[in-house]
Order: C-alpha cells, then sequence, then structure tokens
C-alpha cells in the first residue's frame, strides 16, 4: 500500500490528495500543514467579504474528509519541525505544496518605517492568521507591530502600491464599513478597528498603464459598488498607456478593465465620505519619514518604454500617506532540507518530481506555487497537482518496495510533535461558531495559536 505525505492543506495540497485517491483505490494519503487549520490561502487568504470563494473549502473539505485521507494539522516541516529526511523514513513520498510565503519588496530608502507594510500582513490581520502582527514588542526593529487598530490608528490617507487583486482587496477593506463586514468571519478586533477608521483617501498606485494591470475585471468593478465611496481615475495618467485610446487589439480581460476604468474618468461623487484615487505610471522611490514614521511616498513619474515596460522621467509627486500596503508579489523561500533556485523562488523540478543536483529524487515532490512559482488563479492547481501525481504513480512501483518507519502520528508524538486531527480542527469550527453566537454575529474566526490549541485540545477532553 502507498503511503504519501501532502505537505501543505490549501488547494494545491488538497487536489493533488484528491488526484491521489482517485487514481489509485490502495493509497493513504496524509496531509499535514504548520497550521492547526486547513484550507491555506482559502481560509487565511481571500478576503472575508467574498463568500462565494471562500465557500471553495466546501469542496477542499470533502477531500480531507475522504476515508483514505488524513488531515495532520500543527505540523511544522524543515527548520524546528519534522525534517524532511524523516518524512521519508515515515512516507513512500512526499509532495510538497508549502506555497510561496514570502513578499517581494521594494527596495527603496524608508520601506521599513513604522506605518510601512507588506499587504499579506494586512490580509493576515483581517483574516486572523495566527502568525499575524500583534504583538506590542518591537519587531525587526520596526517600533512595534500594531496590535487591534494599530494599522489604522492615527490614518488618513493610505497607499497601496500595486494593481493586483491583492491590492484590490485591502483597498477594497480600508473602505468597506462595519454593515457590510459584521456578517463575515472576520476577527472581531480587526472588525472594530475597521469600524473605527478615520481613512479618507486610499491611493492604489501602478507604475505601469492600465493595459497592463493585473487586476480581474471582476474585482475591479467592484470597488465601484463600495457604499459611501467615489472613485476616480486620472484621465491624464490613463491616456499614457499607448492603448487607451483603442484598446480593441487587447486581450479581453485587459480591454474590459480599461472600459471600466474609462467610466471612473473625471471628478467623483461629491458625497463620498472616502476616495479611492487609481494612479497609474508612478513608480516608487521612496517612504518619506514624518514624526517617526511613514508620512508620504515619492514617486517618480514614468512613461511607457516602447519594449512593454516605463522609464522614469525625472520628475517626481509626493502622496501623503500614514499607512502604505506594499502588494507587488509574493516569493517563495527555501525549505530546509529540499533544494532551491533561488533566482526564480522554486524548488528545482521535472514534471514534479525534485531534482537534487539535476538528478530526479526519489520519492520526493512538488506542486503549486513552490512548483511553478507564484503565478495563476486558485483552479490553476488542478492540472499543476495532475502532473505532479501522474510522475509520482508512474514512480510508485518502486517506492512501494521500501519498508516504512510505522504510524505517522505515533511517530511523531514520540517526537513530541502533537498533531491536530480532523476531530481538533471540528472543534476549532465549534469554537469559532460559538464566538460568533456570544458576539451576535456568525462564524468568528479565533485569532492567535492559543486560542486555536485551546480549542483543539478540547476534542478529547
Amino acid at each position: 500500500m502507498l503511503r504519501v505525505a501532502v505537505i501543505g492543506s490549501g488547494p494545491s495540497g488538497c487536489y493533488t490528495a484528491q488526484s491521489l485517491v482517485q487514481q489509485d483505490p490502495q493509497v493513504r494519503v496524509d496531509v499535514l500543514d504548520r497550521l492547526p487549520c486547513p484550507y491555506g490561502l482559502v481560509r487565511y487568504g481571500v478576503a472575508p467579504d467574498h463568500e462565494k470563494i471562500k465557500s471553495l473549502q466546501n469542496s477542499l473539505r470533502t477531500v480531507l474528509e475522504h476515508e483514505r485521507v488524513r488531515f495532520l494539522g500543527g505540523v511544522p516541516v524543515g527548520a524546528g519541525g519534522v525534517p524532511v529526511a524523516r518524512l521519508r523514513e515515515l512516507y513512500h513520498a512526499v509532495v510538497y505544496c508549502v506555497g510561496a510565503a514570502a513578499d517581494r519588496r521594494l527596495g527603496i530608502p524608508g520601506e521599513d518605517l513604522p506605518g510601512s507594510w507588506s499587504a499579506t500582513e494586512f490580509v493576515s490581520w483581517y483574516s486572523a492568521h495566527p502568525d499575524a502582527p500583534g504583538s506590542p514588542a518591537p519587531r525587526h526593529g520596526r517600533g512595534g507591530a500594531p496590535t487591534d487598530g494599530g494599522f489604522l490608528h492615527g490614518v488618513r490617507s493610505a497607499v497601496v502600491i500595486g494593481v493586483g487583486n491583492v491590492a484590490v482587496d485591502v483597498t477594497r477593506m480600508l473602505a468597506r464599513g462595519v454593515t457590510e463586514l459584521s456578517p463575515t468571519d472576520m476577527p472581531h478586533a480587526a472588525l472594530t478597528a475597521l469600524a473605527a477608521s478615520e481613512v479618507t483617501d486610499i491611493h492604489m498606485v501602478g507604475r505601469r498603464g492600465p493595459s497592463q494591470a493585473r487586476f480581474t475585471t471582476k474585482e475591479l468593478r467592484e470597488l465601484g459598488t463600495l457604499p459611501d465611496t467615489g472613485i476616480v481615475a486620472d484621465p491624464a495618467e490613463l491616456a499614457l498607456d499607448p492603448a487607451y485610446p483603442d484598446p480593441s487589439a487587447l486581450p479581453a480581460p485587459q480591454r474590459r478593465n480599461i472600459e471600466v476604468l474609462r467610466g471612473w474618468a473625471g471628478a467623483p461623487a461629491a458625497d463620498a465620505r472616502r476616495l479611492i484615487r487609481l494612479r497609474f505610471f508612478l513608480r516608487p522611490v521612496e517612504l518619506i519619514a514624518r514624526a517617526g514614521r511613514v508620512g508620504a511616498v515619492r514617486f517618480e513619474r514614468t512613461v511607457p518604454d516602447g519594449r512593454g515596460g516605463v522609464a522614469g522621467t525625472g520628475r517626481f509627486e509626493d502622496v501623503e500617506a500614514q499607512l502604505v500596503l506594499r502588494s507587488v508579489g509574493y516569493r517563495g523561500v527555501p525549505l530546509e532540507g529540499l533544494p532551491f533556485d533561488a533566482a526564480g523562488g522554486t524548488v528545482p523540478h521535472l514534471a514534479g518530481r525534485v531534482l537534487r543536483e539535476g538528478a530526479v529524487a526519489p520519492g520526493e515532490y512538488v506542486a503549486g506555487w513552490i512548483k511553478r512559482g507564484p503565478t495563476g488563479v486558485i483552479g490553476t492547481n488542478r492540472p499543476c497537482a495532475k502532473e505532479t501525481v501522474a510522475s509520482l504513480l508512474e514512480d510508485a512501483p518502486a517506492l512501494v518496495a521500501r519498508d516504512l518507519a510505522g504510524d505517522p502520528p505515533a511517530a511523531l508524538r514520540a517526537e513530541g510533535i502533537e498533531p491536530v486531527e480532523w476531530a481538533g480542527w471540528r472543534a476549532i469550527e465549534r469554537a469559532e461558531a460559538e464566538l460568533g453566537a456570544s458576539l451576535g454575529r456568525s462564524v468568528v474566526k479565533l485569532p492567535d495559536w492559543e486560542s486555536l490549541l485551546a480549542a483543539a485540545r478540547s476534542a478529547g477532553a
């Protein structure tokens, strides 16, 4: 019987497990996750107000409840956790679906000023990720992480750097009101802070033009539906894009984006309480400090260079900002014990088979962003997982011949790691439902490791 470990319980990991049990009637799959909760970025990356996308958890749940699939949460792999070599002793094959956990940096002066955060840190805060900023102690020399409303305290103007869907998400959440957010599973501290927010101006800024923006039209249009919020795009900036006057030659998604932006070019509604400004052809060059924290972003005006990129003009503009959220992409990080291509932020592989010094490493595989880089949408993980599983099952006759070290959960417990199994996760779900009921809301996420693990342990009480 083939025994496989899948490392990561997000869409990539779940699709890998699903493909394995569908194609091999004997395989047993353990899905391991560092967190005590499954679903990865579906739980901790999808915005709380995007309930339709979050409902994907229901189909991922079906995979993890399969009779030949086991969820083992709270199991770190690599440094400080289960060594990669130990996993190979416990399983015939290991598939790493660990995503791309790091944010790309701007690499400009002032980037680490208080008030400057990656968009991922902001998303983690309002999504109740247990590793989200939340300690008042100094962190990385930045003068302290926010507690509760610390992201938003004293903020009138916010700048979001980037024009992808994550940038649109955080822009929308900054403009959302408590009425729209209260029915979501947002942690109560974040809901309270957003309800008390005094943000009136939100600038979403891209260094290139609207025809090169990465947001989808559906996400873009949603910005124009927010109550008490005006939205405007600068006609002069839009016109710098060579495709703007006649977008007919563009692919349909970019053409639709420009059509939406045309409708917002000009003056916003006069009675709006908040204003979203969509800016283009501005490249951040410095975050400017005021009173010991970020107070403005200095941008250089750019122009198309005729080769798909942009060139600086030497003209600069300062935009007031007490909060800067950087949303310029993700990057994979090395996992101790696995080879890593630092240039691409991925694990070297051949059709999903891990390569060590150019040779296939028997029994080691990758799928998802750590395999192909942070590209594609959730559904892109399906064919990616299927390719890896095809390679694994082709190798299975040789892999299954190897004797294993025993039952993995028992071995992990003997080594001091107590996995959160499915019953523990169900106990977390019950605790979140009870918390929501006590607050007069629906389900409300538990926001920290202590409360999550306490809820999980209650399953055995």
